[in-house]
């Protein structure tokens, strides 16, 4: 008798316990689609620099006794930026100036000698050898005279190196050195920046140095005015990578007005669009760990609006977005925000951003269903 009442009482406890859980309800999410938004627009921070930079030095070494700019200031080509003290180089302009007046007093001499032994041979008064002799000493006196000649021009020269003078217009960018110091040849004493334009340094990565060519175009940002991008291109990058750092200079020349509106020494950022190849991009909000630590989206089923996660490989993140290089559709429907509090296979309403569902036809078909 217990085992012929053992059918129907099972009946009865699945039928309790079916009117004891309550019927799933759809938990509204945000959704966003990930749309192709084309090759990224990659930013690489820079520096304003002029695009003629020399570093100014005496071509002599000596004590410098003077300085006349300071940084910053304007100088124009042929202007007196420092002075070392000309007493040694003067003196030796002097010295070598009495050299070239005995080489050339001597070779007068000698011109005179050869001049009448030249006569003497015709009277046969000297030998033939005896002539030569004085046309060599000749010939020697005037090398001598000839040398002693492009010493004195080196002394003269050396001595208006003395003065350090501006080789073109431009700004004092900065000073190395300072009245009192003595200072060898070669060695910098002030850096130049030339008024010919202003140009943009940075860096590119080894890993996408193919994608850039001299002459692309960019965007230049100023760190002093977000949002306002300057025109600009790729004047030069340099042909081998930093030993160190593994990265290539490169220079972004600004073109047109936008030269005049920034100021040496900026921060700036340059934006290379269309580097690299397509490529998705989600809010940081979207982006979750999964169970083994990796990226993963929640991406939702358009057909029974369930969720299932999805890992993802994402590149380098941005202020508010992250561009996402494999694992996700162009198409996928994607939970923007909440994504830590949903579980896979959960029921959902997805909403855009004004709170509007997205199948609101399809969610009451759904929902008649599960009663």
């Amino acid at each position: 008798m217990l085992a012929g009442a053992l059918p129907g009482m099972l009946v009865l406890l699945a039928a309790c316990s079916n009117a004891a859980t309550p019927s799933e309800t759809p938990r509204p999410v945000l959704v966003t689609r990930a749309g192709d938004s084309g090759p990224a627009a990659t930013a690489y921070a820079g520096e304003i620099r002029a695009r003629e930079e020399s570093a100014l030095s005496f071509r002599v070494g000596g004590n410098l006794i003077r300085r006349d700019v300071d940084v910053g200031a304007r100088v124009k080509r042929g202007d007196l930026l420092a002075v070392l003290d000309p007493g040694d180089l003067r003196l030796q302009a002097q010295a070598a100036q009495a050299q070239l007046a005995a080489a050339e007093a001597e070779l007068g001499r000698a011109r005179a000698d050869q001049v009448r032994y030249a006569q003497l041979e015709k009277q046969q008064l000297v030998s033939r050898s005896a002539l030569d002799a004085q046309n060599a000493a000749f010939r020697a006196a005037e090398g001598q005279a000839r040398a002693a000649r492009a010493n004195m021009d080196v002394a003269r020269n050396q001595a208006e190196y003395s003065q350090l003078r501006a080789p073109r217009d431009g700004v004092i960018a900065s000073r190395q050195a300072e009245a009192g110091q003595v200072v060898a040849a070669g060695q910098t004493v002030f850096t130049l920046a030339g008024d010919a334009g202003r140009e943009v340094a940075i860096a590119l990565p080894e890993a996408s140095i193919r994608d850039f060519s001299v002459g692309q175009p960019v965007l230049v940002e100023l760190w002093n005015a977000p949002g306002e991008r300057l025109p600009g291109k790729i004047r030069e990058i340099a042909p081998a990578a930093d030993p160190q750092a593994r990265t290539y200079a490169a220079r972004i020349a600004l073109q047109g007005d936008a030269a005049n509106a920034v100021e040496l020494g900026q921060s700036a950022r340059v934006y290379a669009a269309g580097v690299g190849r397509a490529t998705l991009t989600l809010p940081l909000s979207a982006l979750q760990r999964d169970a083994n630590g990796r990226s993963a989206v929640w991406v939702v089923d358009p057909q029974t609006q369930r969720v299932h996660a999805v890992t993802v490989r994402t590149g380098a993140f941005g202020e508010d977005s992250v561009p996402v290089l494999d694992g996700l559709r162009p198409d996928a429907l994607v939970v923007a925000a909440g994504g830590h509090l949903l579980r896979e296979n959960q029921w959902v309403a997805p909403v855009d951003r004004e709170n509007r569902p997205l199948y609101p036809n399809q969610q009451k078909r759904l929902t008649a269903s599960a009663k």
